[in-house]
């Protein structure tokens, strides 16, 4: 299940995408967020799936790849289906003691878990076809206009690249963990969702002190480089807009026209 979590993990290969401005693709990733939540009939959904599926495409990263990180959120799925489909009041279709369906649930339950589905695999998307470095670059580079109100845009987006850099890391650590104590005979697979919880327990502490280890190494290593935030720093690779950046901003823009439409047409 570990191994299955996409988000922040870079999938090295060659591709339009890969090869994209960061800048494009965190204002498109956003955009495409943004648009989810626009959508209101079955043809945004499938302008927003036909978008996603035509970035996958362009990506070269295969879909079993990006679909393993579904299976990461498959509680969160449930648990939004559960909460809709019998918690949402509207015309009755089933009802069976307390618990009942009806047609707006349905439809919200719907609506969240196809928003929920393409959220995440957009999301892994960005992570996948992009560098630490380039997304820290990208993301300060599109946060630029917030240092006229003070804003520390370049520590804030170290602080968001290391974050993302660290949870396959991590990841692997809780993995590494979990082996070692199996050979030990702890047990996380067997009893009740409240036990194995309680089974999770004894890897929080070797998992806090690594992660701690990894921050205090890491500390070291850029106060030797003499790092002291971003004043004055240049950088080696400026971004550069390029003509594929354009295109795949115009792109965008078409997607987004159209999904609006859509949305008040239908």
């Amino acid at each position: 299940m570990l191994r299955d979590i996409t988000i922040g993990q870079y999938y090295r290969t060659e591709s339009v995408i890969h090869r994209l401005d960061p800048r494009v693709k965190l204002v498109s990733t956003f955009m495409f967020i943004i648009s989810l939540f626009v959508a209101d009939n079955v043809f945004g959904y499938a302008l927003a799936a036909l978008f996603l599926g035509m970035a996958i495409k362009l990506s070269n990263v295969p879909l079993k790849f990006i679909l393993r990180g579904m299976k990461a959120i498959f509680f969160l799925l449930f648990i939004t289906v559960v909460f809709n489909l019998f918690l949402t009041p509207g015309n009755e279709l089933v009802k069976v003691g307390f618990i009942k369906i009806t047609d707006e649930g349905i439809r919200i339950t719907v609506k969240m878990v196809f928003r929920l589905i393409f959220l995440i695999i957009g999301s892994s998307l960005m992570t996948l076809t992009t560098t630490p470095n380039q997304l820290t670059d990208g993301l300060e580079s599109v946060l630029g206009p917030l240092k006229v109100l003070r804003v520390p845009v370049h520590e804030i987006a170290m602080m968001m690249s290391i974050a993302l850099r660290f949870i396959p890391i991590l990841m692997e650590e809780t993995d590494k963990i979990m082996k070692a104590q199996m050979a030990r005979d702890a047990d996380f697979e067997s009893g009740n969702l409240i036990q194995r919880a309680k089974n999770l327990v004894p890897l929080l502490v070797p998992l806090f002190i690594s992660a701690f280890r990894r921050a205090n190494d890491l500390a070291m290593a850029m106060e030797s480089r003499c790092y002291r935030g971003g004043d004055g720093r240049t950088k080696m690779k400026p971004l550069i807009y390029k003509k594929r950046d354009g295109i795949a901003y115009l792109i965008l823009v078409l997607y987004l026209v159209a999904m609006v439409v859509l949305t008040i047409l239908f």
